[in-house]
């Protein structure tokens, strides 16, 4: 099986010089994290929720008036180009290591279309239940945590979410996603001098996404990758007598697949 043969051509794009605005707008309208970015038609990079909550959330951002702020600024032009004939089989060997996310399908340039972990779970056919291949290590937020505490748990521990957790109960989600708005509001509705102090007063659960999608332990990994696409979610918390025991990613399921 070729690249072509799943990959996404309906592709959303934008302009280097959109303001970010309009770069949240297009993520919340069509519930993407990702968007290419084109200069005179041509790829130069990507700007995703993960670079968008990591410029705006850093200290030295914060004073960056947000008429200022444009999609160039938050470009990752650290991008990975692969040609729409490569075997999918290679790109399953690199499920698990760093790098990005979506990869593009160019042809000198030009965007043909791109792949996402999203676009591959459909191939997980794995029986095993998640209980054999969760993460137990549990890292979790409570609602009444500041959205910079998460933040930084997330960039320490190199995760795009965690589990909301209030009295031992899964109440939400939060991502880089929610925190990509949260900073993006504040740098827009308040003036430079009072911007610190409020992201200093945004908690969890002022962002947290509800409800969380779940699954229990005996779920098989083909029945996880098919929730995980129902609901457009990246990774679901594994909870039995209603306690999170673990959580399971994209990256777990597609390493189920045969290589």
């Amino acid at each position: 099986m070729k690249v072509k043969d799943v990959m996404t051509t309906d592709i959303i794009t934008i302009d280097k010089d959109i303001d970010l605005k309009y770069v949240l707008t297009l993520m919340k309208k069509h519930d993407i994290t990702k968007i290419p970015v084109l200069e005179e038609k041509q790829l130069v990079g990507m700007v995703t929720d993960n670079i968008i909550a990591y410029k705006l959330g850093s200290i030295r951002k914060k004073g960056v008036p947000a008429s200022r702020l444009h999609a160039s600024s938050v470009t990752d032009k650290n991008i990975e180009c692969i040609s729409s004939d490569t075997e999918v089989k290679t790109i399953l060997k690199k499920v698990g290591q760093p790098g990005p996310t979506m990869l593009c399908i160019t042809d000198n340039k030009h965007l043909l279309g791109v792949i996402t972990k999203a676009d591959l779970l459909h191939l997980v056919k794995s029986k095993k239940p998640v209980r054999e291949i969760m993460n137990k290590k549990i890292l979790t937020v409570s609602p009444d945590d500041r959205i910079i505490h998460a933040r930084r748990i997330m960039i320490d521990e190199k995760i795009a979410r965690l589990p909301v957790v209030d009295k031992g109960r899964l109440v939400g989600m939060i991502s880089d996603n929610e925190l990509a708005f949260a900073f993006a509001n504040v740098k827009k509705s308040f003036p430079l001098g009072k911007q610190k102090h409020r992201l200093d007063e945004f908690f969890v659960k002022d962002v947290m996404k509800t409800p969380a999608i779940w699954t229990r332990p005996s779920t098989t990994a083909k029945e996880a990758s098919s929730l995980m696409l129902k609901h457009n979610v990246g990774a679901l918390p594994i909870i039995e007598n209603d306690k999170i025991i673990g959580i399971i990613s994209r990256t777990d399921l597609l390493n189920t697949i045969s290589r």
